[in-house]
């Protein structure tokens, strides 16, 4: 089957995974900073999130632009990323208005941890329905990234218990090493 329906519906998902994302977010009462300093750790956990997302729906929308259709598989596959994400709003607020306590750090590494494993398991079923010789597989290639990114999730949750900013430096570090938008489908798909 073709592409298109989910595509628009994983934009649409994710489009409302972060508004309500935003609407976590309180208005101060009081006019001056002061009233802003109690929310920062809200605050902090709202952008780490909106970039975690947003990395997630940039790297979808390249994966699907080089691919040609998809199947049941590759449906489900996508529907398991979408619902790890979709979690993330919950996982954000808990650790932000927890103040970075240990167990919610550890619950959001967690839910990271789920997505990137979701997101492997969709790479699969897109390379197994495209074969190995599509630029899809040839601009995935090994996805060291990816498994280096899990990797570090799992770090960033059992680390969270000896030193919960070990955990956020860890899950930080990974949105960093995503922020640079991924080159690798563009590359091909400019040949």
């Amino acid at each position: 089957m073709g592409k298109g329906r989910v595509e628009a519906f994983t934009d649409g998902v994710v489009a409302i995974i972060i508004t309500i994302m935003v609407l976590e977010l309180k208005v101060p009462h009081g006019e001056d900073f002061s009233v802003l300093a109690p929310l920062w750790p809200v605050f902090f956990s709202y952008v780490l999130s909106f970039i975690n997302v947003g990395i997630y729906w940039n790297n979808l929308h390249n994966m699907f632009h080089t691919v040609q259709r998809v199947d049941g598989l590759v449906l489900w596959a996508n529907l398991n990323l979408l619902f790890w994400l979709s979690l993330m709003p919950v996982t954000t607020a808990f650790m932000g208005e927890n103040h970075f306590a240990p167990v919610p750090v550890a619950v959001y590494g967690l839910d990271l941890a789920l997505c990137a494993v979701a997101y492997t398991i969709l790479v699969i079923k897109l390379r197994h329905l495209h074969g190995a010789d599509t630029t899809f597989a040839k601009a995935v290639g090994h996805d060291s990234k990816g498994k280096i990114s899990l990797a570090l999730y799992i770090a960033g949750v059992l680390l969270t218990f000896v030193n919960q900013w070990i955990g956020v430096a860890i899950y930080v570090a990974v949105a960093v090493i995503w922020f640079v938008p991924d080159r690798r489908f563009e590359r091909l798909i400019e040949k």
